[in-house]
């Protein structure tokens, strides 16, 4: 991360890329027990959050990744009631997973209790809902709550986490899937961050590699755009208990009444559909 001229850039040395956004005021700054904190105005996405000199999200393109990480996998399962997030302290996924009438609890396990209270103050949009009834909040780790979920507790996990580094690192691995697997109940699914298919694509086939020796019986790959991303090109992957139709639920009014901005019937479909050089990859598995 270099910040000069009032640019802020992130360098990914890895893939040879790099993302820069015009700033404004540096209006936030931290070092927590985990990790550095930094938040910024710019010219033309509103605030940034980076953590560790990445790019966590802004105001403009946030909406595509936490309505991608939460509708599909929501419509995927035939009656989501009992949920729970991994990460996602920014509570824009708990935001989206609490616009489905039929979920009835939904806990946010962060590891960092200071990515909310900041996201309280610098994304109120993303925490509209953290007074629902049905929202939790639980601020340890997330990998030892998975090991602690009592059998078949839950129907959706969704793993919101920052790249596989640091604290996350823990999360990409074929234990911690047992783990889920065993918390989630019959039907049960679940899915995660997995990084750019266009710059990723090892990582993403080692986690489908993992989640099937861990017992799930199928694995899938979904993609949106993310501009703040490496790439521009996101993806997440869902994990199934069991052989599932991925469209369970698609009701267009009912999709409708959710009032996203990005996710319709039309892009949950399009979001499963891959280009040839990915599954080649993933069906070599």
């Amino acid at each position: 991360m270099t910040l000069a001229n009032h640019w802020f850039t992130e360098q990914d040395e890895r893939t040879g890329t790099a993302l820069s956004l015009r700033l404004g005021a540096h209006v936030h700054g931290e070092q927590t027990p985990y990790q550095r904190i930094d938040i910024y105005e710019t010219d033309t996405f509103g605030h940034l959050m980076t953590i560790d000199g990445c790019t966590m999200l802004s105001t403009r393109d946030n909406f595509l990744y936490h309505e991608m990480m939460s509708h599909p996998v929501l419509n995927a399962h035939p009656c989501p009631k009992r949920v729970a997030i991994i990460g996602g302290g920014d509570c824009g996924t708990l935001n989206e997973v609490l616009k489905h009438g039929e979920v009835e609890s939904a806990i946010q396990i962060e590891i960092d209790e200071r990515v909310t209270r900041l996201a309280e103050r610098y994304f109120p949009e993303l925490c509209a809902r953290n007074d629902d009834p049905r929202a939790e909040f639980f601020f340890g780790d997330g990998i030892q709550w998975m090991k602690d979920a009592a059998p078949g507790s839950l129907d959706v996990v969704i793993i919101d986490s920052t790249d596989p580094v640091g604290p996350a690192e823990g999360l990409f691995g074929k234990q911690f899937y047992i783990d889920v697997l065993r918390a989630l109940g019959e039907g049960g699914l679940m899915v995660q961050q997995s990084e750019s298919p266009l710059l990723h694509l090892d990582l993403i086939r080692d986690m489908h590699a993992a989640m099937r020796e861990a017992g799930f019986a199928q694995t899938h790959l979904l993609h949106f755009p993310q501009p703040i991303y490496p790439s521009g090109w996101w993806s997440a992957t869902m994990a199934c208990t069991r052989a599932a139709t991925l469209e369970e639920r698609l009701d267009a009014r009912a999709i409708a009444a959710l009032e996203t901005r990005y996710y319709n019937a039309s892009t949950h479909r399009a979001a499963f559909a891959l280009p040839g050089y990915v599954r080649e990859v993933l069906d070599a598995i």
